[in-house]
């Protein structure tokens, strides 16, 4: 049975980046969520109460195929790493849409959960929102460009509060604002490191703890 890790985090707090690190470190199978394929994120960047229920259903439909491919893949890859946790739909899902909108959408996924792989383990990456911001800047990518600190603020604390009741797995929270593991390499080391303990069952000093309230985050410095 392969081993079965998620990285999450905010847009652009450096997800995707670390996937890719374990990815060629352990020769992973690599499951990245569709966003640039939507082709409804950018309407709904500019105009979210008219695009947010298709936007919605498309990465709930997207990110379920997904999750059963992974089932097929448990038996020959050692290592799976995704850069989203299937439950987070939800916490977009809380807060784009409407009353209406929301009991149709969980009227869909409650028909979809329950046949899906449970991670090892989920590790949350955090950053203050400032940072946050600057890196959306610099990654120049239109569709983002529209986002507001307030709606990175309410989608971090719907995080934690889905945090505060999981209990599938251990959560591990790890703050990145101070760390560079694409261009440093003893910072990806570092945070290499810490997962192969993790994955070993054999947690490195000086590792964060799992997640409890309240949340017990590292920083490299």
């Amino acid at each position: 049975m392969s081993k079965f890790i998620v990285i999450e985090g905010l847009i652009g707090v450096g997800k995707t980046s670390l996937c890719r690190l374990v990815q060629q470190k352990w020769e992973a199978k690599l499951v990245l969520e569709p966003c640039e394929d939507n082709p409804f994120l950018a309407a709904f960047y500019a105009d979210p109460k008219r695009y947010a229920f298709p936007a919605q259903m498309f990465y709930l439909a997207s990110r379920f195929a997904q999750q059963l491919e992974l089932c097929q893949h448990e038996l020959f890859t050692s290592l799976i790493v995704a850069d989203y946790l299937f439950e987070k739909d939800r916490l977009f899902a809380e807060l784009t849409l409407n009353e209406d909108e929301l009991g149709l959408y969980d009227r869909f996924a409650n028909l979809l959960r329950g046949s899906l792989s449970k991670p090892d383990f989920v590790l949350f990456l955090d950053a203050p929102t400032k940072a946050i911001m600057q890196r959306i800047k610099r990654r120049s990518i239109a569709a983002e460009q529209v986002i507001e600190a307030s709606y990175l603020n309410a989608l971090r604390s719907r995080y934690y509060k889905l945090w505060d009741r999981w209990d599938r797995c251990p959560v591990y929270v790890i703050d990145t604002e101070r760390i560079n593991y694409v261009d440093n390499p003893d910072h990806a080391a570092w945070i290499i490191g810490l997962i192969d303990g993790w994955l070993a069952q054999q947690p490195v000093a000086g590792a964060p703890l799992p997640y409890a309230r309240p949340a017990q985050q590292l920083s490299l410095f």
